[in-house]
């Protein structure tokens, strides 16, 4: 007689879900992930990077090449065979502070400053324009806009002139410190180009070059005087360091021409005396106290 059929169903009659049997489960468990490919991680890696570059250079900071020699000595901007500098650009710190004099400043030029110290090249095939743009934003090649790097001389409000007898720039009548200004081989202070008192509008910034003799800056554009003033509006960022060449790594100073030659007023000049004798006396009144209560506690000691 045949043997009946072994039947895999349960008591109730409904089969067993394949994916509850043992061998199954172990099957499961055997799967791994399927690793993505690594040109797609490549992809993925390369576009974050791109976007975040985008990003931080557009709201916080950015990388810019100076191009010309009006910064000399302070920036490079020579040519090839040179390696002009890199300088990082702070764009968040006049959201918090002032712009002061002394401050190097990267901003667009207005429209009055119609003469560039340099101009900046881009190839007519549209696939090297991207490739020039996107290098523009690492600071790897200049970028395509009318942008200035100049040193804050004076800024709304404050009347500037060249110059006095030992040929100073002046602001307010009174002579700048001036350390950072270069003078190119067969130039000199007596060189300087004398100009008439320019009160500088409100809002707006009085700049020069520190290569004094080889700068465009607002002493001649927009002929100068007013016109040639910079709005603070137009201020990207202040200059921080210089990144590249390797060999160029440092700060960039921030001297403020004002500071010496102005002075400060005299009543600022007594804040230091006015503390101290301020002090003095809860220092002295202390000190008494502590020398009376250190006699009390002698004499009752020697009593006992």
């Amino acid at each position: 007689m045949a043997e009946p059929a072994h039947s895999s169903a349960d008591e109730h009659g409904r089969e067993p879900d394949a994916e509850s049997t043992p061998d199954s489960a172990s099957a499961g468990k055997g799967k791994k992930k399927k690793k993505a490919p690594l040109w797609r991680e490549l992809l993925v890696l390369l576009g974050t990077a791109l976007v975040l570059t985008v990003l931080i250079q557009t709201f916080i900071a950015r990388v810019y090449v100076i191009p010309s020699a009006s910064m000399e000595q302070t920036l490079h901007g020579c040519t090839s065979p040179c390696f002009g500098d890199r300088v990082l650009v702070d764009k968040l710190v006049y959201d918090f502070t002032d712009i002061e004099p002394g401050d190097v400043v990267v901003f667009r030029g207005p429209p009055a400053w119609t003469a560039n110290d340099f101009q900046s090249t881009r190839s007519d095939n549209p696939v090297v324009r991207v490739f020039q743009s996107g290098l523009s934003l690492i600071g790897l090649a200049p970028p395509d806009e009318r942008d200035f790097v100049k040193r804050v001389i004076a800024v709304g409000g404050q009347t500037v002139e060249c110059c006095d007898e030992q040929h100073r720039v002046k602001v307010d009548g009174k002579p700048l410190d001036e350390p950072y200004v270069y003078w190119q081989p067969g130039t000199s202070p007596a060189d300087n180009r004398p100009f008439e008192p320019v009160k500088v509008p409100d809002g707006t910034l009085w700049v020069m070059g520190d290569n004094r003799m080889n700068s465009t800056d607002s002493r001649y554009q927009g002929d100068g005087g007013p016109s040639g003033a910079v709005p603070e509006s137009d201020v990207i960022g202040k200059a921080r360091a210089i990144v590249l060449p390797p060999s160029r790594w440092s700060g960039i100073g921030d001297h403020d021409p004002q500071a010496v030659a102005l002075g400060a007023p005299a009543w600022q000049s007594g804040i230091p005396a006015g503390v101290g004798l301020a002090a003095a006396w809860p220092v002295l009144f202390l000190g008494r106290r502590l020398r009376g209560r250190l006699t009390r506690a002698s004499q009752s000691g020697s009593v006992r």
